[in-house]
């Protein structure tokens, strides 16, 4: 797992080793844990089916239950795959490729303890099958335990979610092919010259004149966004329109099958966001925002709204127009506007 520019054999070995420790279980409740998320992959992708009206007749695989560890190794594979475009035409960067790798590591170690799950459409580079749903034992048992929820309620609230992520590939045929044509469409646009792109991040630093990012993801609000070029910049708002929806959609099927099936879902999703918004300190804040988390999580409110707009309009039924084709699925202005987006497609 090694190109010019990323070593990926050592981006696997400093985030593994930069992992944190996960919390305190015996051997007894980490098998059950593991059971647990293994059995609620698969009830919660059936009652996420039901209420979308998504992948009926379609196998159910199972999901991968990892470590902090194990998610490390399988998000590296994943992303030496995805970003193979651009880091194919990077030069190598000084210090050399394992340099490169190691510096991801870190990102990696440090994502490490914060992942629940993730669905991964584009698969393991070594060609065991594409598209692979990981959930992260220990994060899920070190959350649960923060918050004080029933165990088996936030386990099966977590999959509910990350299965609806799992189910958005599978049952659209296209959107996996739709995923990569827009990560590889950045690619191409995307710098290579490394010390002028590091000029443009520190002259948008310093542009926001001593305010810090919103992290709300808007338009001109993300350091990130302002050292694009207009061609970036399309691309790239194609692609943040698209992880909006998605994440948006996850997070309204969670919550309209969560209390059919999870007792405790209010109280679940009360604590879980007060722990989503809640800082850690200077230095989390500052990585989160780098990383872009903060306005991931804004990604989960502004999909969610528009979910809810179009499906009030329409219902289910007429939203599910949104997987027709790529035509049909919502740009960055009708994301804040599911009317526009009900009327472009509905007439």
């Amino acid at each position: 797992m090694a190109t010019n520019a990323i070593d990926w054999a050592a981006a696997v070995r400093t985030g593994q080793r930069l992992a944190p420790r996960g919390p305190q279980v015996s051997a007894r409740q980490a098998r059950h844990a593991v059971a647990d998320l293994r059995r609620f992959s698969t009830v919660a992708e059936q009652r996420v089916r039901e209420t979308t009206g998504l992948g009926e007749g379609l196998p159910i695989a199972d999901a991968e239950v990892v470590d902090r560890r194990g998610w490390v190794a399988a998000t590296a594979d994943g992303m030496a795959t995805l970003t193979a475009p651009l880091t194919d035409r990077l030069p190598t960067p000084q210090g050399g490729a394992a340099v490169a790798g190691s510096q991801v590591g870190v990102l990696l170690g440090y994502l490490s303890g914060r992942v629940l799950g993730q669905y991964d459409p584009v698969g393991s580079s070594t060609g065991s099958g594409p598209g692979r749903l990981l959930l992260v034992a220990p994060n899920v048992i070190k959350v649960e335990r923060e918050i004080a929820a029933d165990p088996a309620d936030f386990r099966l609230w977590v999959c509910l979610h990350e299965g609806t992520h799992r189910l958005q590939f599978t049952a659209v045929p296209w959107l996996t092919g739709y995923f990569r044509s827009l990560v590889d469409s950045y690619a191409e646009v995307a710098p290579t010259d490394a010390a002028d792109l590091l000029r443009r991040a520190v002259a948008a630093v310093r542009g926001r004149g001593g305010r810090g990012d919103s992290g709300d993801g808007e338009s001109g609000n993300s350091w990130i966004q302002r050292i694009q070029t207009p061609q970036q910049r399309r691309v790239f708002d194609a692609l943040m329109a698209l992880m909006t929806l998605l994440e948006g959609h996850a997070d309204y099927v969670m919550d309209a099958v969560g209390p059919q099936v999870v007792p405790s879902v209010a109280s679940i999703r009360s604590a879980f966001s007060v722990r989503r918004r809640k800082g850690r300190g200077p230095v989390d804040r500052l990585v989160r925002t780098l990383l872009g988390m903060d306005a991931k999580l804004a990604q989960y409110v502004r999909g969610a709204a528009f979910v809810r707009g179009a499906v009030g309009r329409v219902g289910m039924d007429g939203f599910n127009a949104v997987w027709s084709s790529r035509d049909a699925l919502p740009t960055l202005p009708e994301i804040a506007d599911p009317a526009a987006w009900v009327r472009r497609v509905h007439g």
